[in-house]
């Protein structure tokens, strides 16, 4: 006996000594048209049954034909109008008069003036209308086939001599039936398909008599669908790794706005206003506003402001602090915590998306996620700094690491760490770090030194993944989602 899967032995046992068609399949089993459709194409393959498809023509109700069932045939409108005058007068009306009688456009009324006649509801003599007698609405074919119609699409082919009829004079009249051509799909049981039906039907009897359900037989070596469980995206995956190891090493995480004010982002930063980054080249700036006032308490902003001036050496701008700015790293969120915050002792890291206006490339994103972190105490060296993100990039299995002397505009000393990837046979940079410097930290009342880091979270998930691409993480492709492995190795 044949392993059948039990929607297959239900469609078999419908099919005993007749054809069937997929609706009535799905009516006498008791299965939805997907099972029916799946069931029938197992059973074709195993030759257990053949199909005929054909086209056919099947017709439903168009817009018009909704409105007609609300509100009437036009003819029905124009019979029931002017049966009311003729009832009240006792003689029939001008074409005139009933036009303004009753509420139909001008094509309505013609219509309903031709289809009145043809139907034999109205005479027409000597330029005047009069009604033949009242007109019960649920009467007219066209009506009843309406109504069917409503309730969902009919096949041509099965429509009677008087709906087809009916269907001939509404398919004349624009938008009240609409027609489609559908696949009608006729399921038999072949020869074979009969000698597996007189099995079951054996078995059954077996088993406990005719109409008891055989015991199904599992066969193990079927096919089975590929299910495609759902998971995170990759890089969500690495920000969550990033945050439990910062965490995991004492860490705190704060949050700030993507949208700062240009104070925050870069005059408290010690860059000053008139850097080549501050240029709309670089950085996103919000049209055509600023913020009513520097978020910041006026101590604060005039030693700020002082340091620019005396450091730099030119006359220092509030207006152009308040210039808000779509936030081009994560360090504002760090160094408003610090100025509100004024820690002795401070672990503390955020994440977050910061944007930069950059040509989109291979290795360039307009948008991107950035990690940072500070470390607040008295005795901070650069060495520990080194320790941390030796011990940081460990964590993520990166083991080989060293650094290089940079310049940042607010950290000095600084450094670039660098990190060397198997699979590529090369050092790759990832962070940026260093000390604050004090013209940093001093207005905002820090005296101890500040370490601090800073990195794009895209380029490390390149790097887990073996992604060449950068922008190839923002492409929704479902293939390589799911063909990226949990956990890495």
């Amino acid at each position: 006996m044949i392993a059948l899967h039990d929607i297959e032995r239900r469609l078999i046992l419908a099919l005993a000594g007749s054809e069937g068609r997929l609706d009535g399949l799905s009516r006498v089993t008791g299965l939805s048209m997907d099972q029916v459709r799946r069931g029938v194409e197992w059973l074709r393959y195993k030759g257990i049954v053949s199909i005929e498809e054909r086209a056919v023509k099947q017709i439903g109700i168009g817009r018009e034909g909704l409105n007609a069932l609300k509100g009437n045939l036009p003819e029905v409108r124009l019979v029931d109008a002017v049966a009311k005058h003729g009832a009240e007068e006792g003689e029939g009306v001008s074409l005139r008069d009933a036009r303004m009688m009753v509420d139909l456009t001008d094509d309505e009324f013609n219509a309903a003036i031709r289809y009145a006649r043809e139907k034999g509801l109205i005479t027409i003599s000597n330029g005047r209308l009069y009604v033949k007698g009242s007109v019960d609405l649920k009467s007219l074919p066209e009506y009843r086939l309406l109504a069917r119609l409503e309730g969902g699409w009919l096949r041509l082919d099965e429509l009677g001599g008087e709906e087809l009829n009916a269907y001939r004079m509404l398919r004349r009249r624009p938008d009240y039936i609409v027609e489609r051509d559908v696949k009608d799909i006729t399921v038999r049981l072949s020869d074979h398909g009969h000698s597996v039906l007189k099995q079951i039907l054996d078995e059954q009897v077996r088993v406990g008599g005719e109409g008891t359900p055989a015991v199904k037989r599992i066969d193990v070596a079927a096919p089975a669908p590929i299910i495609y469980a759902g998971r995170r995206h990759i890089l969500q995956d690495v920000i969550d790794e990033v945050r439990e190891i910062l965490i995991g090493m004492g860490f705190e995480e704060i949050d700030g706005r993507m949208v700062q004010s240009s104070f925050w982002n870069f005059d408290a930063l010690f860059t000053p206003q008139d850097h080549p980054a501050r240029e709309m080249q670089d950085t996103f700036y919000i049209a055509g506003i600023n913020a009513s006032s520097i978020d910041a308490d006026a101590q604060t902003v005039d030693r700020v402001s002082s340091i620019h001036a005396r450091e730099w050496g030119y006359t220092w701008s509030s207006e152009e602090a308040r210039r808000l700015v779509l936030r081009t790293h994560t360090t504002a969120v760090t160094i408003r915590y610090l100025a509100d915050h004024r820690p002795d002792e401070a672990n503390v890291f955020s994440v977050g998306r910061v944007f930069r206006n950059e040509k989109l490339s291979y290795k360039h994103l307009a948008e991107f996620h950035q990690v940072e972190g500070i470390v607040v105490s008295r005795d901070a060296t650069l060495r520990d700094l080194m320790g941390i993100q030796q011990e940081f990039y460990r964590r993520l299995g990166l083991n080989r690491v060293r650094f290089w002397p940079t310049y940042f505009p607010y950290t000095e000393p600084s450094l670039q760490s660098m990190v060397y990837h198997e699979r590529l046979g090369r050092w790759v940079e990832l962070f940026g770090m260093g000390i604050f410097r004090p013209e940093v930290t001093e207005p905002l009342g820090i005296d101890r030194p500040v370490l601090a880091w800073g990195g794009g979270l895209e380029r490390i998930a390149m790097l887990k993944y073996g992604i060449d691409d950068v922008r190839e993480l923002y492409s929704n492709r479902l293939s390589m989602l799911r063909g990226a492995a949990r956990c890495q190795l």
